[in-house]
């Protein structure tokens, strides 16, 4: 015996079920229902099809969430290189202080210097043998073997060449810069776009070094004048 299923309700066109099967349990097993509407099943190979809206709210969703990972995994490793190079530079404050209090309180000066190896050579291996330190986590430089000399190698700080122990207000050491001249407030001091020179942290900004000891984390534009005093000489590293 066959029986036929009314339509459910003839007002709404789009939810349309018809069922047509014997009125035996095997029968019913094998029953698939026909939908019509914004969903639809076929009874002979069961694909499924999804309307254009829906598919793009699905990409849109993988998009967001796509972007959201890798700006937190972007964001929080800069944080890490960032914090990593404020240590760096701590340690080597440590080593420009020995130096200072056996010289008179003067940081190494190399007259001959043109780069921040030359002038900061001094220091390895007497004051530190770790020359990991020299080098920025958020740079491509090549780490360096302990107490090897920095003369034919590249590190990734520049350095204020002449300045001496103790001034809060005078820079020291800082990332490698866009140049080597005086910075007016609001001047680039390192890079803006993330290219080279002067790019450790891509466009994050970068860390300061004072003459005190002390770090400060800057943005690429100099928060204030950064000048250079008489007989204070700014030396990047090597390109």
């Amino acid at each position: 015996m066959l029986v036929q299923a009314p339509v459910i309700d003839r007002k709404m066109p789009h939810i349309f079920i018809a069922v047509t099967c014997p009125l035996k349990y095997k029968a019913l097993m094998q029953c698939r229902p026909q939908i019509w509407g914004r969903w639809t099943q076929s009874s002979s190979n069961g694909d499924s099809g999804f309307s254009l809206l829906e598919v793009l709210i699905v990409l849109a969703l993988i998009l967001v969430l796509t972007s959201l990972y890798w700006g937190s995994t972007t964001g929080g490793r800069q944080r890490s290189q960032m914090a990593g190079c404020q240590k760096n530079l701590q340690k080597i404050f440590v080593a420009m202080e020995i130096y200072a209090n056996e010289h008179g309180g003067k940081f190494p000066v190399v007259t001959t210097a043109r780069t921040s190896e030359e002038a900061l050579n001094p220091l390895v291996p007497r004051y530190t043998a770790d020359t990991s330190i020299f080098i920025c986590p958020g740079s491509h430089s090549l780490s360096l073997a302990g107490g090897e000399s920095l003369l034919k190698r590249k590190i990734s700080y520049a350095y204020y060449m002449g300045q001496a122990a103790g001034d809060s207000q005078q820079a020291l050491i800082s990332g490698r810069q866009v140049d080597t001249q005086p910075k007016p407030a609001g001047q680039d001091i390192c890079s803006s776009s993330g290219k080279a020179p002067g790019n450790n942290h891509g466009k994050s900004g970068g860390n300061f070094l004072f003459c005190d000891g002390h770090v400060d984390q800057t943005l690429p534009v100099a928060p204030f004048s950064i000048i250079l005093t008489q007989g204070v000489v700014l030396l990047n590293p090597r390109p």
